[in-house]
């Protein structure tokens, strides 16, 4: 699946051997077992292309490693202990992208909203005499209508 994935095209037996053995020696039926195994399994989807079949993954590495997470975590009595021990044996850099993709995963409608901040109101003096002025010199107040 390396190989398959790795291409991210639809790939031959052929294309897979030669690129094996540069590594190691591997024989073609190998490779061609191996191939038809994951086409059983439904991790591949194969076209026929003359005589040979070109061979394409049905999904991503990253949705085949988040089934293999998922099925794992299913199968645990206490999902919950499983998780929190998964998370321990993870690394600073693996907990962050852990965080980034639960916030990609909720998006903005689910995020929990920053409390509102309004703006403190500017402290301006009130044009007029001050309210001790007002207080000490009655006659600075203004006049009434007469009554």
């Amino acid at each position: 699946m390396t190989r398959v994935w790795k291409w991210n095209r639809p790939v031959t037996v052929r294309e897979v051997l030669e690129d094996l053995q540069q590594e190691r020696t591997i024989a073609y039926t190998t490779v061609m077992t191996v191939l038809d195994n994951l086409h059983q399994k439904g991790w591949v989807r194969r076209e026929a292309e003359g005589r040979a079949y070109r061979y394409e993954a049905v999904s991503t590495r990253a949705a085949y490693a988040a089934a293999l997470m998922n099925d794992a975590w299913s199968q645990s009595d206490n999902p919950a202990a499983a998780l929190v021990a998964f998370f321990g044996m993870m690394s600073d850099e693996q907990r962050k992208a852990l965080r980034d993709a639960v916030r990609i995963v909720q998006g903005p409608e689910t995020a929990e909203p920053e409390p509102e901040r309004r703006p403190e109101p500017e402290h301006r003096p009130e044009p007029g005499p001050a309210p001790e002025r007002e207080a000490q010199n009655p006659a600075a107040a203004p006049e009434g209508d007469g009554r």
